[in-house]
């Protein structure tokens, strides 16, 4: 079982993610690291990502995802996944993925990006993420977290989303 954490750039989704795979001990990927210098650089310039730019990162992240599937690992990946497309591309990977959106309203987001000084992702696109994001659609597996919680009640309802669909049922 893979767990997907999604949303817009600086909506919390790589904070939670990397808390829930620490508390769980599960192997963990940040999207970002994977994508190639071209799509920095166009990002860094305040250039969006077109689809075609995505697809090859995507098709990375979701062999990331088979390999350890192959493996029997369950992962936690932090990645935008702002279209059901890159889901479903994602999904490609391995047939059990989970969605966990971090999802607010811009404002707050908005001031959360500002705050990150270190990040190549500049707060203009944050306006072409907001217009490209699709909501989870009642088929896809997972699940909607309002970022206007605290940290802690965010971790603790990832935390327990993840361990609720990783236990063994008990019969």
């Amino acid at each position: 079982m893979h767990f997907v954490f999604m949303g817009v750039s600086g909506s919390g989704k790589t904070t939670v993610a990397e808390h829930v795979a620490q508390r769980l001990e599960l192997p963990f990927a940040e999207a970002d690291l994977f994508h190639p210098e071209a799509n920095i650089g166009k990002m860094s310039a305040g250039t969006p990502l077109t689809d075609e730019d995505r697809r090859p990162w995507l098709r990375e992240l979701a062999s990331w995802i088979g390999e350890h599937d192959a493996l029997g690992e369950t992962t936690v990946m932090a990645c935008s996944a702002l279209k059901r497309e890159y889901r479903d591309l994602l999904r490609e990977g391995a047939p059990d993925v989970h969605f966990l959106h971090m999802h607010g309203p811009a404002e707050v987001i908005w001031e959360r990006i500002e705050a990150r000084p270190d990040h190549f992702m500049p707060p203009a696109l944050l306006r072409s993420q907001l217009e490209t994001l699709e909501r989870l659609d009642p088929d896809e597996a997972g699940r909607e977290f309002d970022v206007r919680a605290d940290l802690e009640t965010l971790n603790g309802g990832a935390l327990l989303y993840v361990e609720d669909h990783i236990r063994p049922a008990v019969p």
